[in-house]
């Protein structure tokens, strides 16, 4: 096998979707992100949600094409850490964030 072989190979395996072969889209797509940040990078046709710690960015595309019934252009991974403190309170747990940017003829409604 030769190393272009090899790297073909690769990449057919690094596309496979991996969380949706046991995970609904329901259950990778977990909530849409609302913030003062989000909301302003909406007028870009950029949308954040807090998906699955498991999916990948073929998990995260087919589910918002399956759930949205839109094309997504770009998909960002984001693992946000934990920020806890031992003299705080407050705590936030870790998540996965996908940014999905989409063209500018598609929208999302996000209703809160």
């Amino acid at each position: 096998m030769t190393f272009r072989e090899k790297l073909q190979q690769r990449a057919k395996k690094n596309m496979a979707p991996k969380a949706l072969k046991t995970f609904t889209p329901y259950d990778i797509i977990l909530s849409p992100l609302l913030t003062e940040k989000t909301h302003t990078a909406q007028e870009v046709h950029k949308y954040a949600f807090k998906v699955h710690g498991d999916a990948n960015k073929n998990d995260v595309k087919q589910a918002i094409e399956y759930l949205y019934k839109v094309h997504p252009l770009k998909i960002n991974m984001v693992n946000v850490p934990f920020k806890g403190r031992s003299q705080r309170k407050l705590v936030r747990a870790d998540y996965k964030k996908a940014i999905i940017t989409l063209s500018d003829k598609e929208k999302i409604e996000i209703w809160v």
